[in-house]
Formats: C-alpha cells, sequence, structure tokens
C-alpha cells in the first residue's frame, strides 16, 4: 500500500495478522532495506509521552520545630490522622521539600546544608541526597519541583535572593539557579510543569512583602516579577494542581488563602480562610486537593486541614499530626 508524505508518496506494507489490539504504526526509516521508508508495528505505550508530576496521592510532613527528626504521611484523598512514616537523618525546622512524584527530598534548615530522600510510596528513614549550594548553613528554606528539576530558595538566617536546583532522580549537590527580584527569607513556594512561583517573605527587621515572582525551571537564570498577594506576609506556604497555584496562612498569624492561576502573570486572588490561622505549615498537592499540616499558631498546631484547588472557599479539617509542629516541609507523590 502507499502512503502521502508531504505530498510525495511512500511505498510500504504491513502485516496486520498478528496485531493483539493497541498497536499503532508509525514511519520508519529503514537503513536495512535501501533507505526506503516503511511502516513499521509498535506498541501504543511506546509513543505515550510521561507528563511531569510533582503532585500524588501521598502527602508527606517532615521536620519541624523544634529540629523533628519526625516524618508522617497521609493519604490525600481520605480524611484522617496521619501515620508516622521514617526519621530525617538530622531532625531540624525551617527546611524545604519537593518531590518528582516518586522521591521527595528535604533540603537545607536549622543551620544545615544537606539534602535527604525518601521515595514516597515506601516507608523508611531518610538517605543522604547531597549538598546545598548556597556556600553556609542555611535556614528558611522553601522548595518546588515541576517532577524533573528541583528549586531550593533562600537559606541563611537573613534575607537571601539565591536560588539552586537540583535533578530531583539523581543524588548529587545542588548547583545556581539564579536569584529572586528581592532578598528574603520564608516565602511560600508552588509550581506547575513549567513555572516555579515564590510568594511574599521576609526582607528582614521583620519586614514582610507581597512580592511574587517566578521563573522557568528549565531556564536558569533571575526570577522575574508576577504580581503581589493580597497580604504581605511570609512563612505562607504554597500547594499546587496543573493550573492553579494557593498560598496559604502567614505570619500574624492569619488565615488568609490567596490563588493565582501560575501561567498568567497578575496579583493574587482571595480563596477563602483556614480552619486554624497559623503560619509556617507544611503544603502538599494532589491533583484535586491542597492540604496544609501543623504551623505556628498559639501555641504550634497539630491542624491538618484542606482545600478543593479548583474551588474557591474555606478549609475544611482533615485530621492530626502525630504531635504539634511548625516549619516543617510537606511534599507529595505516589
Amino acid at each position: 500500500m502507499g502512503r502521502k508524505i508531504n505530498d510525495s508518496y511512500v511505498l510500504a506494507k504491513t502485516d496486520l495478522s498478528n496485531l493483539t489490539g493497541g498497536e499503532t504504526l508509525k514511519v520508519e526509516w529503514d537503513t536495512v532495506n535501501n533507505g526506503n521508508l516503511h511502516w513499521k508495528d509498535v506498541d501504543e505505550s511506546s509513543l505515550e509521552v510521561t507528563p511531569a508530576v510533582w503532585y500524588g496521592g501521598r502527602g508527606v510532613f517532615g521536620g519541624g520545630a523544634i529540629r523533628l527528626n519526625v516524618i508522617e504521611y497521609i493519604t490525600i484523598s481520605t480524611t484522617s490522622n496521619s501515620t508516622d512514616f521514617g526519621d530525617l537523618v538530622t531532625g531540624r525546622e525551617n527546611l524545604g521539600g519537593l518531590s518528582n512524584g516518586t522521591r521527595g527530598v528535604f533540603g537545607g534548615g536549622s543551620y544545615n546544608v544537606t539534602m535527604e530522600y525518601i521515595t514516597i510510596s515506601t516507608t523508611s528513614n531518610t538517605t543522604d541526597f547531597g549538598d546545598l549550594n548556597y556556600g553556609s548553613p542555611s535556614y528558611n528554606v522553601e522548595g518546588s519541583c515541576n517532577g524533573t528539576r528541583g528549586i531550593f530558595q533562600g537559606g541563611h538566617y537573613s534575607a537571601t535572593n539565591v536560588l539552586d536546583y537540583i535533578t530531583v532522580a539523581s543524588t548529587g549537590n545542588a548547583i545556581s539557579f539564579g536569584a529572586l527580584s528581592v532578598d528574603r527569607y520564608n516565602p511560600g513556594s508552588l509550581g506547575d510543569a513549567t513555572r516555579a512561583v515564590f510568594g511574599g517573605g521576609d526582607t528582614g527587621s521583620a519586614t514582610k512583602v507581597n512580592t511574587m515572582d517566578y521563573v522557568s525551571y528549565d531556564t536558569t537564570g533571575n526570577a522575574t516579577d508576577f504580581g503581589n498577594l493580597t497580604v504581605s506576609r511570609n512563612y505562607c506556604p504554597g500547594a499546587s494542581d496543573t493550573t492553579r497555584g494557593i498560598f496559604a496562612g502567614g505570619t500574624g498569624p492569619i488565615d488568609v488563602m490567596d490563588y493565582i492561576t501560575i501561567q498568567t502573570t497578575g496579583n493574587a486572588t482571595d480563596f477563602g480562610n483556614q480552619s486554624v490561622a497559623r503560619y509556617g505549615s507544611g503544603a502538599c498537592s494532589s491533583s484535586v486537593r491542597g492540604v496544609f499540616g501543623g504551623g505556628q499558631g498559639v501555641p504550634y498546631r497539630n491542624t491538618i486541614d484542606y482545600v478543593t484547588i479548583q474551588t474557591t472557599g474555606n478549609a475544611t479539617d482533615f485530621g492530626d499530626l502525630l504531635g504539634t509542629q511548625g516549619f516543617g516541609a510537606g511534599l507529595a507523590g505516589d
């Protein structure tokens, strides 16, 4: 039989007698048959592109005040209390967390430069990943990932504009990515498959900002202005699905939640309120829900609450962490 490609006929044939279903045909250059194009039977799955994933069905919370080494997990679709997962090698607070959907990485916190990782589907203690690139022990770290590349922001006890990146599937030290538009610590972070957004933060001397800026994961360089949060604050963790991101809580403490459309620059919009005012929660998300666990209120909280990311409204009680904690990190995967 013949097929017409770019206005030129290509002679080809295929034996369909052995197809069992699910196969498809592709054009392949045949170096054996005198360089002629021919049709080849292939399994359709071999042509599929695996989407980038930074979320999942299992949420994991790690670390927290005061320098806890506890890791615990939840099933995001099922409200309940958390369950023990394992331990960090080094107990810490104010650490960052990120995930490629199967591997979770915790970085920095409590004046550490170390990063540790877990396989999200398998409960266990963490394993050494490498070191951050900050050049000095870090604190107040945030993380975001597009499913392949992870970015850790900030560090140190004072404000900084540092951005580092890692390839989550490959252990090793972090590499310099670029800089934020404004020096600050404890912003929230979130992202989609191509863009990471950092919101809020403290520039030092208790000066809070409402600044949001963003980077493209695949292109190292400095961040670009995105817009403003509705309220200036820091310690406002972020959760996201494939299109929308939510920044929750913040210093005060406050219960404000804002949302953005990640691919559209502009100011944030009110989403609703958390069940308990607090700051410094850990955050994780599935493709449907955003979950926030723990945080500093009056006093530290063990509260877990959740939202449906595409539906504005107040957060709903999810359950409790194993213990009260603040300034931990969250991530998700399967």
